[in-house]
């Protein structure tokens, strides 16, 4: 099973060999099917080095020229580094470019808060006509390779660099921007990226104590699916955002300005990174841990709504919260 990132460029690379117009771009930045790129198609992939600003001139004069081009870099460099060039070229004169930004959240665990994603949805929502996806398999990878190569304007991508299970099968369609994975009338977790199978994970300890939870996965942020997120949040009895991203114009506060501009009363709880950098790193759970975003803790947030829930209906079974931990019930 490869990367989301693996399965997005070995898609790239079939769709460029059949298309000239399409140019790849990196900025010191190595895969194993970049080699590909460099051995077969030579005159459609450049290495700049450590340069992203000056790749997101170059990939400006690319588009203008008529190609469709797609620029690769570490996701702590790219919409931070090239804020203003990503304004300029991708934004305010929606050019055909593809910013693809590996490592988003705490994907660089080790490496500290330098190199720990967590503003890019905050920034990239907020440019105007660029399209934002946050892939969580890598069938979706491979199907974004597809759907930016015959799209017009500009997007940015954020991936992972883990390899997580896939949640979706071949040939699954991703137009609709949202896929409600689980569905309950209860509580639903809206998640984004990696932290979908994380949500998943939750409701699977929940469904094993008796406790219903559902998943959708809100993988093209910008622009919203208003029916389709608005239904998911109707049909909710509460609605929990899981993200490994600030809260602070993450898809909590996006969810949130949704509902507020739809006038959707449903109750919500945003879980994701407090407003602060931790200088602080180790293994991604543990990271994960200090925010209250581990399978545990997230479990036991829910599970409270949930249980809350059931006891509006009139019913008190159910496990309570320090019993879903390690997914170890009492007797």
């Amino acid at each position: 099973m490869p990367t989301m990132r693996d399965a997005f460029l070995e898609k790239l690379y079939d769709i460029a060999a059949g298309d000239k117009r399409v140019v790849l771009l990196s900025a010191d930045f190595g895969a194993p099917t970049l080699d590909r790129f460099r051995a077969d198609l030579k005159d459609q992939f450049f290495h700049v080095g450590i340069a992203e600003q000056d790749m997101m001139n170059l990939a400006a004069g690319l588009a203008m020229s008529g190609r469709i081009v797609y620029v690769y870099a570490m996701s702590p460099f790219l919409p931070l580094r090239c804020l203003e060039q990503m304004k300029m070229h991708m934004s305010l004169r929606s050019l055909p470019i593809t910013a693809v930004a590996v490592g988003a959240g705490f994907s660089y665990e080790l490496s500290g808060p330098t190199h720990h994603t967590l503003e890019d949805i905050a920034i990239v929502n907020a440019m105007p006509g660029v399209t934002l996806y946050s892939c969580s398999d890598s069938v979706m990878g491979a199907a974004l390779a597809g759907m930016t190569h015959t799209s017009t304007g500009p997007s940015y991508i954020r991936f992972d660099r883990e390899k997580t299970p896939d949640i979706y099968k071949s040939g699954a369609d991703f137009s609709r921007g949202l896929a409600w994975v689980t569905p309950a009338s209860g509580v639903n977790i809206v998640a984004s990226g990696i932290m979908v199978n994380q949500a998943l994970a939750v409701s699977r300890r929940l469904k094993e104590h008796g406790l219903s939870a559902g998943v959708a996965d809100l993988y093209r942020i910008k622009p919203l699916d208003d029916k389709l997120l608005a239904a998911v949040i109707g049909e909710s009895r509460y609605v929990v955002t899981l993200e490994e991203a600030f809260l602070n114009g993450g898809i909590g506060s996006i969810v949130a300005s949704f509902m507020v501009d739809h006038t959707l009363n449903t109750p919500l709880k945003r879980l994701g990174v407090a407003g602060q950098y931790l200088h602080r790193w180790g293994p991604r759970e543990y990271m994960r841990s200090l925010h209250g975003l581990d399978i545990d803790s997230v479990a036991g947030v829910v599970a409270g709504i949930a249980r809350d829930i059931d006891s509006s209906r009139g019913s008190s079974t159910g496990p309570d919260r320090n019993s879903l931990r390690s997914g170890k019930a009492r007797a």
